[in-house]
């Protein structure tokens, strides 16, 4: 069952996959609650959710528009808590299920160039961690991956970092996709794509301020363009 906005596209690739779809912005509350009813009515078990819905807000919160802010927090953030709160009955029905959230690095380390969205993936984060804590007990295994930079229609990486270093650590789908089958199937509560990430994670919470050095003197320029 594939959700996302856009049709057509949906329609192509369910047809690729022999799979079903729902047009969704998982943003508006009201559209995830139709949709869920709707993945519900004809699918009242469910084994696997995956929330992967997100989108970029390169700039600081001075530079990004208010209206860019509260969509991306709406997106990156709230949208998996509304997916996971209306079909969390269908997992808890399809026991033992899987709840895979795919987060980010920047949801562990914090960049003032990219201040919305490591805002909104700090709070995605905590949301993902306190959801293992919370659903273990009731049969559903919850992931949460954190991915470096990859290269998507949505987050055109390449190009748009200032260090060439950084541009050869951009990763394609096929990888994460791969390490989500694998988190799975080893139960692994919290990953990181690739696993060498989790070192950012750690110097991060024992010398903040390298990092906020280091960031301010690499990383994405504060344009959208």
């Amino acid at each position: 069952m594939l959700v996302a906005r856009r049709e057509q596209r949906l329609r192509r690739l369910a047809e690729q996959l022999g799979g079903e779809y729902e047009v969704c912005d998982v943003g508006d509350r009201d559209a995830v609650e139709r949709m869920a009813a709707a993945v519900r009515d004809r699918h009242p078990l469910i084994s696997l959710l995956v929330n992967n819905a997100g989108i970029p807000a390169r700039g600081s919160f001075e530079t990004v528009d208010a209206e860019r802010i509260e969509q991306v927090t709406r997106v990156n953030y709230l949208g998996g808590v509304w997916c996971t709160r209306e079909l969390l009955p269908a997992l808890e029905a399809g026991r033992p299920s899987h709840l895979v959230n795919v987060v980010s690095v920047a949801g562990t380390v914090a960049s003032g160039r990219a201040g919305p969205y490591t805002a909104a993936k700090h709070a995605q984060l905590a949301f993902s961690r306190s959801l293992a804590a919370q659903l273990r007990s009731r049969g559903i295994s919850v992931h949460t991956v954190n991915p470096g930079f990859v290269e998507t229609e949505g987050f055109p990486q390449r190009g748009r970092l200032h260090s060439r270093l950084l541009e050869r650590l951009v990763l394609d789908p096929p990888v994460v996709a791969d390490a989500v089958v694998r988190a799975i199937e080893h139960d692994r509560r919290e990953i990181f794509v690739p696993r060498w990430y989790r070192g950012a994670a750690i110097v991060q919470a024992l010398v903040p301020g390298l990092v906020a050095r280091l960031a301010g003197a690499t990383g994405y320029r504060d344009s959208e363009t």
